[in-house]
């Protein structure tokens, strides 16, 4: 396995790609926008953006004012598109090779590769414009660093070069509650940054859940996730003690008078779910696809609730 990080060259990518330009030509305009639109991911980012919408409503202890929920919901939903294209683009060889992925437009020759690279910059330099004009420049400067990480760190070092990429690599996906608590505040405090690492210790037991159910794929396309080098059980105890600090961090909230009781007994429920099923998922088959089910329900579930709490306490 080369772990060195180096991208490696596709045999048969080009031929493929040239290949399929004629199929390109019969398609019908939705179908070119649903392709564009696809390599923005936007099924995660309406998650990230509702992990920085629902902080403002905490931070605010109700609604945030229109141009600040314009601000998040805009710029958020730009920047994150966007760092995920620069990720489709970047990934474009091991997209191929891999069951899951291979029929994304870029792999599958549906678009130019740089078009992704494009738009994924473009949309990060209107997404800064919008949250520095409308709400501020500290809520610009977290959303563009969220993506550097994405994009830098996770996509183009860690990824294909250590079993610990979604580990270090989750601080990308932990910035929504600081853009939005900043967006509202104008600063950061404890509570924020308990959101944050809420996001950064849920990340690997949620996302090595699904690479148990796809290791052949990123073996194949010799991606070092955490399941393929050190194994299923090894990944398992790693993703409980995650799951156990999950459920620590999600208690700070409470205890700096934040949020009251209703989001106590609503972090406490959640986080026992999450390291439950992580137990179950050690001790026998069939609970890893439940696992990553709970766990994208439980992140959405958690922020639902810590609005709820914090506008009635």
């Amino acid at each position: 396995m080369n772990l060195s990080g180096k991208r490696q060259p596709t045999p048969g990518y080009t031929r493929l790609v040239s290949s399929a330009q004629p199929l390109a030509l019969a398609r019908t305009s939705r179908d070119v926008l649903r392709d564009y639109l696809s390599l923005g991911k936007l099924k995660i980012v309406v998650l990230l953006v509702g992990t920085a919408f629902l902080p403002m409503v905490a931070a605010a202890h109700g609604l945030p004012t229109v141009a600040q929920a314009i601000a998040v919901l805009a710029g958020g939903t730009l920047s994150s598109a966007g760092a995920n294209a620069i990720n489709c683009w970047f990934d474009r060889d091991i997209d191929q090779l891999m069951e899951r992925t291979r029929n994304r437009p870029i792999p599958a020759g549906r678009i130019p590769a740089w078009h992704a690279l494009a738009l994924g910059i473009v949309a990060n330099g209107i997404a800064f414009l919008i949250l520095a004009t409308l709400a501020n420049v500290l809520a610009a400067v977290l959303a563009l660093t969220g993506a550097a990480i994405y994009v830098f760190v996770y996509t183009m070092w860690l990824k294909r070069s250590t079993p610990q990429n979604i580990v270090i690599g989750g601080a990308a996906g932990a910035m929504p509650p600081l853009v939005g608590w900043a967006a509202v505040t104008g600063r950061l405090d404890l509570t924020a940054f308990s959101l944050f690492l809420v996001i950064f210790f849920w990340t690997p037991p949620h996302f090595w859940a699904l690479a148990q159910m796809v290791s052949r794929d990123y073996e194949r396309a010799k991606v070092p996730m955490m399941p393929v080098v050190k194994g299923k059980r090894r990944t398992q105890w790693w993703a409980l003690v995650y799951a156990v600090l999950t459920l620590g961090v999600s208690l700070i909230p409470f205890f700096t008078g934040a949020v009251g009781s209703i989001y106590l007994a609503g972090a406490l429920v959640l986080g026992l779910g999450l390291c439950a099923l992580t137990v179950l998922d050690i001790r026998g088959r069939g609970w890893t696809g439940r696992l990553f089910g709970f766990s994208s329900l439980y992140l959405a579930v958690l922020f639902v609730v810590l609005a709820v709490g914090a506008v009635v306490t």
